[in-house]
């Protein structure tokens, strides 16, 4: 081991156990203290909106010479409006219900004993993310409403706006009397601290990776600690004969075109076989006409008059684009669909445009994902 990773592993080690240390004070915090802070934080992230746009201006101007994708740049980049929205999202966690100590079954044994099942804090949370600088705040509000230490190792590619942010929320704790360590980031100049954190046994209670499907497997394949596996959003919108096509057509865009880098963002339309050709063709064209590039089978495509259609293969079946591109298949009714989204879902998030219950009612009872829409975008 290099001198250099000798003094990187010390790091993560040190800063797991500066948050070992803090972990009981966060498991007994008062809710109403803990709703203070997520309120100032809120404040302090509006109050200095221009530093923090400086610093992810920093992290922009590098992944653009780095050679990054407009769609990672889109992930990256914050503005007033964002910040004004992450700091909201500290705000409607403030207003959510503690989970801490509540009861959630109980009762007395046939001996007379007493027992309560209660929810309490995990302790150290370790999150591993790429460059979405708002999971350093979405992470530090939903561990501190939990009784939770994060600990944050973000992209390299967010370095700079993870770090002012964090300054800002350890700011904010010092001003309530609590540890700077309540919230902290790890260095990310290297892949080798996102193996040090994930093998923390004993210091780090557990693990949540949020990004990628390569992120995700590398770190519940290699960690050692109990990991959460969360999901990449593959998300489909199948467009049922049997309704408002022009309805249909505009939930499909805000799906796919409102913030296309985002995880539940249409990545898939799936058009009913039972449409006539000018409808098919009205649904490929008006993606087109949103910027949007197609991908599918040419000849399915072409049938109907399709123009511009880029040859698909499995990869587009299978991954995120997180980009300004969808992948376009005809399907034989709701059961095709069903069946196509079972082949290729990631569970994340699926929707259906129709005017009949029964077809509604039978997508939702047999799609297998985390949200089920009905007439509604994936988004």
């Amino acid at each position: 081991m290099t001198d250099t990773r000798a003094i990187e592993r010390e790091e993560v080690l040190t800063k797991a156990r500066a948050a070992k240390a803090v972990a009981p004070v966060l498991a007994q915090l008062p809710s109403a203290k803990k709703n203070d802070i997520l309120h100032a934080a809120a404040d302090a992230l509006i109050a200095q909106t221009d530093d923090i746009i400086a610093a992810n201006q920093q992290d922009i101007d590098s992944g653009r010479a780095e050679g990054l994708t407009e769609a990672l740049i889109d992930r990256l980049s914050l503005d007033a409006a964002r910040i004004e929205g992450i700091a909201g999202g500290l705000r409607q966690v403030a207003g959510l219900k503690d989970p801490v100590g509540e009861v959630l079954t109980g009762g007395v044994m046939p001996n007379g004993i007493q027992m309560r099942q209660i929810r309490v804090p995990l302790g150290v949370m370790g999150m591993v993310y790429e460059a979405r600088p708002n999971v350093t705040v979405d992470a530090f509000g939903l561990a501190l409403k939990s009784g939770n230490v994060p600990l944050l190792r973000g992209s390299r590619t967010a370095k700079h706006s993870n770090a002012k942010l964090v300054d800002i929320l350890q700011g904010v704790v010092a001003d309530f009397g609590l540890p700077r360590e309540t919230v902290q980031l790890l260095p990310c100049d290297t892949h080798d601290s996102v193996q040090d954190l994930i093998t923390a046994r004993g210091l780090v209670d557990v693990v949540i990776p949020r990004g990628g499907a390569r992120l995700i497997e590398t770190v519940v394949t290699n960690a050692t600690v109990p990991a959460i596996e969360t999901g990449t959003g593959n998300c489909h919108f199948y467009i049922d004969a049997e309704g408002d096509l022009e309805q249909g057509i505009a939930m499909m865009l805000n799906g796919k075109t409102r913030r296309c880098s985002v995880c539940n963002a249409t990545e898939t339309v799936l058009i009913d076989a039972a449409h006539d050709d000018a409808a098919k063709l009205r649904i490929i064209e008006a993606l087109q006409e949103a910027g949007v590039t197609v991908h599918g089978e040419v000849a399915e495509l072409e049938a109907f008059s399709a123009q511009d259609i880029v040859q698909a293969d499995d990869t587009d079946w299978g991954d995120e684009y997180l980009s300004m591109d969808i992948a376009a298949k005809v399907v034989d009714g709701v059961e095709g669909a069903i069946e196509h989204i079972a082949r290729w879902t990631t569970g994340h998030t699926e929707a259906i445009a129709t005017s009949n219950i029964a077809t509604a009612q039978k997508f939702a009872d047999e799609v297998d994902a985390a949200a089920v829409m009905v007439n509604a975008s994936t988004a």
